[in-house]
């Protein structure tokens, strides 16, 4: 095929789209659904309506071919978990008595069972649930989801491409079941797992599936030779069958690497794959292997994770160059726009000169649609588009909002000394225990308590002038103080105010900062039911007054026990906005630090003891290839520091991490040289514990007792069960006693009683060391 024809052969696809709705009405019926208020045939209508007005959105807007199946009620990862049959044995009776409550019970836990672990989906904020798999496990094929939304986007005469996690990927992702061996490989369940695959995509094609995306982004990491030659293996057999639909293999979130030859070599039908700033190199390694000659290649030029209006003339200048190297060339967002808000035009309050430089998922859809058709039908049918497109890029480069000479003055005068304490962590340690005063195994919480109906009604209330200012600071005082009272008679040690004032823990520092802006519909997918808006970091960072330090004052004037300051960090503050693209992180994380750093003396100097500066996002932002991370951990490790290094030694600074994988960042968590880390381990029954262990960590640590995904109230024995385990690795005099993460996302009677246990479960084995 000629590069005239490829281009003329352009279509526009993406391969996933958000799922909650304008006004997040998919959440509204889960939730309804969990408290009864919904019945499931009104969850699925709802659902169904979402799915339709979607494909129907995308078409409209010029779109080729819609995704299907990237819809989930809660995980795409865990609907793969049911496709392929892979139930826990402690589910399985859940399941077949009722799917729907069965596949919740997975996700959240019930009462008796415990939920699947949940981690973060490679570096972003997006969470799955982690398959549980070991050598007894048996897969049964279960099609019925893909191929339903498949026959929906069908009966509305769309061109549908069923999109499903990749078997290799899926493999890649699980962890071995409980009771099953740590060194168990889920990968030598490949040949298992095939016939499952090949089943599906044989169901799909006699469904009406031309075309099924398999989605393989665990081969842009640093994969060893076994591992690549299981995507061989996988992919030399699903090709090989004779009864399925095309087959094209997707890649996102970095550069494909070793893979590439592989897949390139491989007999599917197409490769996807990124082709932004960070996968960029994935031009010259597909023209260093050939191409893909007689194949197709649907190229990601749009960035699916970011907000800021894509470079038009730049891509189209990769899309003309990618011509030469494939049968067919089609144009993408650079992943699932799940990752992104819906639409800019639901923003109201941006200022117009600002808005113009966004794209939310409608918005990218269209640059995608218009970058189709330039390359099909030439640059001269959107002249107008692409003029209109370099204006609004010189307005960003040139606008004072982006540029301001004292803070990037102040930054380029740090050095090394201000990111360093003034005493090594031995005299720290000491000098806190004595003005502490805290007793073996101390307790405490990781910030936020339950946002009250009341709370956000107070809220909600505030922004339509229902109440004044005094009459919402009265009601956050009350709940202040309530938080306050129940810490206290619950037997707490070290206590925090519970953030009532706080909407999220980005947004709200974000919204009293300098150069971010806060959106009102701008709501992202974290996990399940829960969605963040994620602040738009758009220009230099500085902070014109105190955040904090009122509330935390207040609520330290309620207690004689310490309040810990709460602070979120410098890199999650990046991680959990969308961060500018026209500088590099380290110089806008250290703008951040400088202003977070202020803030910390400011509490400090108000007489708080304890601060707490989270950093959740700290793994997550791991660069996904070995090669990047220390040039990442080095700015990253840097900017805490920054942050935390203005104390005296007798103030204690705590951080708090969760759900993500530690075990590669242990030493980074060393270097971040916090007093006192929490993280998040009930659901991996203390596995950071060992992996801190097996490094040799110095400083104190609070493995979480209390899984606070989960509406299940764990006991006290199991409380201490998971401190006992503790104990293994970590000794008494550095332990912490403590939930794995905030719980701003509980209801109060499940958070009291989960705390009741945990002070008792930490007086109960206090009590055996003392006798021991």
């Amino acid at each position: 095929m000629t590069a005239k024809s490829a281009a003329a052969a352009a279509r526009a696809t993406v391969y996933g789209y958000p799922r909650q709705g304008p006004n997040r009405e998919l959440k509204k019926a889960i939730e309804g659904y969990w408290k009864g208020r919904v019945d499931a045939g009104a969850l699925r209508s709802v659902a169904a309506d979402l799915r339709s007005a979607n494909w129907r959105s995308l078409a409209d807007a010029g779109v080729h071919e819609v995704p299907t199946g990237d819809f989930s009620y809660y995980d795409h990862v865990l609907d793969t978990t049911v496709m392929v049959g892979a139930i826990p044995e402690r589910h399985r009776a859940a399941v077949q008595a009722d799917a729907l409550d069965g596949y919740f019970a997975m996700a959240r836990g019930t009462q008796d069972v415990a939920p699947l672990e949940m981690t973060k989906w490679f570096d972003t904020n997006y969470h799955y649930l982690v398959p549980e798999l070991g050598p007894d496990t048996v897969f049964r094929t279960d099609s019925a989801k893909q191929t339903a939304e498949l026959k929906e986007a069908l009966a509305l005469g769309l061109t549908p491409r069923p999109v499903l996690v990749g078997p290799v990927t899926y493999l890649l992702l699980a962890k071995p079941a409980p009771g099953v061996a740590a060194d168990f490989d889920p990968l030598t369940l490949l040949d298992r797992l095939l016939p499952v695959y090949a089943n599906v995509l044989a169901d799909l094609r006699a469904a009406g599936a031309e075309w099924v995306q398999l989605d393989e982004p665990a081969l842009v990491q640093d994969r060893t030779p076994a591992e690549l030659n299981a995507a061989e293996r996988a992919y030399r057999d699903l090709g090989a069958l004779t009864d399925r639909p095309k087959l094209l293999v997707a890649s996102y979130f970095d550069r494909l690497g070793a893979a590439l030859p592989i897949l390139a070599k491989a007999p599917v039908d197409g490769l996807a794959l990124d082709f932004t700033e960070s996968a960029a190199s994935n031009l010259e390694a597909l023209a260093a292997v050939g191409g893909l000659p007689g194949k197709r290649l649907v190229a990601g030029v749009v960035n699916g994770r970011n907000i800021w209006v894509n470079d038009l003339e730049k891509s189209l200048a990769t899309l003309g160059t990618l011509l030469g190297l494939a049968g067919c060339v089609d144009v993408s967002a650079s992943c699932s726009l799940l990752h992104v808000p819906l639409d800019t035009a639901a923003e109201r309050d941006i200022d117009p000169r600002v808005l113009r430089w966004l794209a939310f998922a409608r918005q990218k859809t269209a640059e995608v649609v218009t970058l189709a058709k330039g390359l099909s039908e030439g640059t001269a049918v959107i002249a107008a588009e692409l003029a209109a497109n370099q204006a609004d890029l010189a307005s960003r480069d040139g606008s004072p909002i982006t540029h301001d000479p004292s803070v990037r003055a102040r930054a380029a005068a740090v050095t090394d000394a201000d990111a360093r304490r003034s005493q090594p962590y031995a005299e720290r340690a000491a000098a806190q225990r004595a003005h502490l005063g805290l007793p073996l195994l101390p307790t405490t919480t990781i910030g936020s308590f339950p946002q009250t109906a009341e709370l956000r009604t107070a809220r909600a209330d505030l922004r339509a002038a229902r109440i004044g200012t005094d009459g919402y600071e009265e009601r956050i005082k009350a709940e202040i103080r309530d938080v306050i009272s129940f810490q206290e008679k619950a037997g707490i040690d070290v206590l925090v105010h519970g953030e009532a004032e706080r909407n999220d823990m980005v947004q709200y520092f974000a919204e009293q900062l300098t150069g971010y802006l806060a959106t009102q519909h701008g709501w992202v997918q974290s996990y399940g039911t829960r969605y963040v808006r994620p602040p738009i970091l758009a220009g230099d960072i500085s902070r014109p007054g105190p955040m904090t330090v009122r509330w935390t004052t207040y609520a330290q004037s309620l207690t004689s026990r310490p309040v810990k300051g709460m602070l979120t960090g410098p890199v999650t503050m990046l991680a959990w906005s969308f961060v500018r693209d026209d500088q590099p992180l380290a110089e806008t994380a250290r703008q951040v630090a400088l202003a977070l750093r202020e803030e910390v003396n400011d509490l400090e100097a108000a007489g708080t003891s304890v601060v707490q500066v989270d950093e959740p996002a700290l793994r997550e932002t791991l660069p996904l290839r070995v090669a990047d991370r220390p040039a990442y951990l080095e700015w990253a490790t840097e900017a805490f520091r920054l942050t935390t290094s203005g104390v005296r030694p007798d103030t204690q600074i705590h951080t708090h991490m969760c759900y993500a994988e530690f075990g590669d960042i242990v030493q980074a968590i060393d270097d971040l040289d916090a007093d006192v880390i929490s993280l998040e381990a009930a659901r991996s029954h203390m596995q950071v514990a060992r992996e801190l262990a097996e490094h040799g960590y110095p400083r104190e640590a609070g493995p979480g007792v209390y899984d606070i995904h989960s509406p299940r109230v764990p006991g006290a024995d199991e409380a201490a069960a998971l401190l006992r385990k503790g104990l293994e690795a970590i000794p008494a005099e550095r332990l912490w006693v403590n939930p794995d993460c905030g719980l701003k996302t509980r209801g109060w009677p499940e958070t009291r009683a989960s705390l009741e246990n945990l002070v008792a479960a930490a007086r109960t084995v206090r009590g055996e060391l003392s006798a021991s």
